[in-house]
């Protein structure tokens, strides 16, 4: 299907976004540093990713900030029933089968979209100790597009966004002022630290992802 044609929303969807919003209210989550206004394309890079509860919340606020999240889902997601929720929620298929990898597939995505807002889980999963992979970057790179970083805090149920910040080219440098920014949030939160040594790290020449 293409990006601009029209169809129906499904049912499963409306369903599934109302829920959403039900908990994120329920909950008492609040947005404390707003979306960027003006950004239409970009990379969300959130942390920490610590709870499947993490996406209930994070797309609340998105929902509130009227900002649509889109998500990358391996292209078996995208068949038969489950296609058109798929799209609904904002999932973009990635063939990981194909040629291109995914950088190139999503570089594609942004090129033919006039509005597309990736959101990365840049830990990865949620036993990571805090150590980002460099996949959110090099996408926000290969597109040309700024990185927004998000960060929530379980404790006071906050959520906060930055302003965008375009990719430089030198990942050890952009990636301490990234950690620099979730440090500000949440001063002594482990995975914080974690992320701000391995920046160091890549910087001295210690690691380079």
């Amino acid at each position: 299907m293409k990006h601009n044609e029209t169809r129906n929303v499904t049912l499963l969807s409306r369903i599934v976004n109302r829920i959403i919003l039900f908990f994120y209210w329920q909950r008492g989550w609040k947005i404390v540093e707003r979306f960027p206004e003006g950004v239409k394309k970009c990379v969300i890079a959130g942390a920490p990713h610590t709870s499947n509860w993490d996406f209930v919340f994070f797309a609340g606020a998105t929902k509130q900030e009227k900002v649509q999240p889109n998500f990358m889902g391996k292209h078996t997601l995208f068949q038969g029933m489950m296609k058109n929720f798929m799209l609904d929620m904002g999932g973009i298929s990635v063939d990981r089968t194909k040629k291109a990898n995914t950088v190139e597939q999503m570089k594609v995505e942004f090129d033919r979209r006039s509005e597309l807002n990736l959101v990365i889980a840049a830990e990865g999963t949620r036993s990571s100790d805090g150590k980002w992979k460099s996949g959110f970057y090099n996408i926000a790179r290969a597109a040309g597009v700024p990185i927004v970083l998000a960060y929530a805090d379980n404790a006071k149920r906050t959520i906060g966004f930055s302003p965008p910040m375009m990719p430089t080219g030198n990942y050890g440098e952009d990636l301490l002022k990234i950690a620099d920014w979730f440090r500000s949030k949440i001063p002594d939160l482990d995975r914080y630290m974690v992320l701000e040594q391995q920046a160091r790290d890549i910087i001295a020449g210690k690691n380079d992802v």
